[in-house]
């Protein structure tokens, strides 16, 4: 009899042994600097192929040898423009320069703007007036290494489900072969292309309009503009109807961001345009 007991006992302390070492490797949920992270990184590829159905092909070649980003966290805590007055935002974000290279643009790409409002009832203006407010009609879509971006916000305790969903997305779009992985590279919070979409909208709304068989959102010009209004149209956009302060329209502006602040500046900056 005492010999069972001492058998149970040692199996017993065995199991909690191997419980706690589990517990000891196990990867954190989230965390607040680098500790952590490489731990964090190999959970997520695990999860990655079995939960989110993506290739371990796909995973590896996007994932492997990623390091923490300190400079992604310290730029998401430090978040100040959309505090601005409107005045404040508008003198900073628009200027004439801005103004008149989008009339030249609207000049030059006039045809592929009509065929995008014959197909989504988009106005060029409004469109013209996001390109310009996001990059600067594409010379600012950012140099940041997307996925790094979103894993290290991922991997962090302040937006981790929202930041987490957006990393799936950007490797599915790896996976679907609109970019490698190598050339997804835009803002500091994961915005790809030159009107800045999240992941998630690049391949919700993301249109292949020069039929080259991939959604680019980088280089493709006719690609961008039309997935652009293709966003607009999907979430409500009346066609030929005033985006002033009030209208179903603003409303669906404030699809795209939700800072009154730049919804006012779009609208500002759409009817320069047209002078």
């Amino acid at each position: 009899m005492r010999k069972a007991l001492r058998s149970f006992v040692a199996c017993l302390s065995f199991g909690v042994s191997v419980s706690l070492a589990g517990a000891a490797v196990a990867a954190p949920k989230c965390g607040q600097d680098a500790n952590g992270f490489s731990a964090w990184l190999e959970a997520f590829k695990d999860e990655a192929t079995s939960t989110h159905g993506l290739s371990s092909f796909t995973v590896r070649s996007a994932l492997d040898g990623l390091t923490y980003d300190a400079q992604v966290i310290k730029l998401d805590r430090g978040q100040r423009s959309f505090k601005l007055s409107f005045d404040e935002f508008y003198k900073r974000r628009v200027n004439n320069a801005l103004i008149k290279r989008g009339q030249t643009l609207w000049a030059q790409y006039g045809g592929l703007f009509s065929r995008i409002e014959r197909d989504y009832g988009i106005p060029p203006q409004i469109i013209l007036a996001i390109w310009g407010l996001e990059t600067g009609y594409g010379s600012g879509s950012g140099k940041m290494q997307v996925v790094r971006s979103l894993a290290t916000l991922s991997y962090d305790c302040r937006r981790s489900e929202f930041f987490t969903r957006e990393l799936v997305a950007a490797l599915k779009i790896i996976e679907r072969g609109d970019k490698e992985p190598e050339d997804m590279r835009g803002a500091w919070a994961g915005e790809l292309g030159q009107t800045q979409f999240l992941p998630t909208s690049y391949l919700n709304y993301a249109v292949d309009y020069d039929g080259d068989g991939k959604r680019d959102l980088i280089r493709s010009i006719p690609d961008v503009l039309a997935s652009t209004a293709n966003y607009l149209k999907q979430k409500g956009w009346r066609t030929g109807e005033s985006w002033g302060p009030g209208t179903p329209n603003e409303d669906v502006l404030r699809e795209w961001n939700k800072a009154e602040v730049y919804v006012k500046t779009i609208g500002v900056m759409a009817e320069k345009l047209e002078n």
